[in-house]
């Protein structure tokens, strides 16, 4: 198998083989929240206009703030106890905007380091793994990076330094936002971001009609 890393969301359109799109703080622990507190998909948009003309939960933000007419911000610890049902609308500054880039996919995913461990199982024994760290850039994003190696290191076979890990999410730049009171950046939600393999499902996204859609991914490997 062939594992790649690839910096930025800019750059996801580099990405090829099997896609693993990740955003740790906090685009894709938040979907897999939200797909744990009982949402069926996922709709992965650019803009907020986007979202705003789709049907369903709107969730995300614009530079970490909750958007006018959204349902809820980027926050996983906010939807911890909550019960959704139907489809959700996402749209984030970094993990959104990947995976729309990511138009060379075989087959695409959204990761975290929650879902971590069901992501490497789906993907055992394909052959090209592309990983896209969406936040890494000008020193920051090494909770994406982290989170890249972690899964690089299931898909070779090897057990990866579990602490070692959750410590590089917990003391990443973006991290730091989360010190204060601040409602849109809860310091709840750093434990949310660092639990690994929290959820048994993977999120695999799929090209309907022109849309991407995400759904949580049970099933062994592909």
């Amino acid at each position: 198998m062939r594992v790649r890393t690839v910096l930025g969301w800019q750059n996801a359109g580099e990405a090829t083989g099997h896609v693993v799109v990740i955003d740790v703080l906090r685009a894709f622990t938040t979907a897999a929240y939200a797909f744990a507190a009982g949402l069926e998909e996922i709709e992965l948009v650019a803009t907020p206009e986007e979202a705003l003309a789709r049907p369903g939960f709107r969730m995300g933000e614009v530079g970490g703030r909750l958007i006018a007419g959204f349902d809820h911000n980027n926050s996983p610890s906010g939807l911890v106890g909550r019960r959704l049902t139907g489809r959700a609308v996402q749209r984030t500054s970094a993990g959104t905007q990947g995976v729309v880039c990511a138009t060379r996919a075989e087959t695409l995913w959204l990761g975290s380091l929650v879902v971590a461990g069901a992501t490497a199982r789906a993907l055992a024994g394909v052959d090209e793994v592309t990983l896209v760290a969406t936040g890494a850039r000008e020193g920051r994003g090494d909770e994406d990076v982290a989170a890249a190696d972690y899964i690089a290191a299931l898909l070779r076979g090897q057990a990866p330094p579990r602490e070692t890990i959750m410590k590089r999410v917990a003391m990443s730049r973006d991290a730091d936002f989360h010190a204060g009171n601040d409602p849109d950046l809860p310091p709840a939600d750093i434990p949310c971001c660092t639990a690994i393999d929290a959820f048994d499902f993977a999120m695999r996204v799929e090209r309907r009609d022109g849309r991407l859609i995400a759904r949580p991914w049970r099933g062994t490997a592909i």
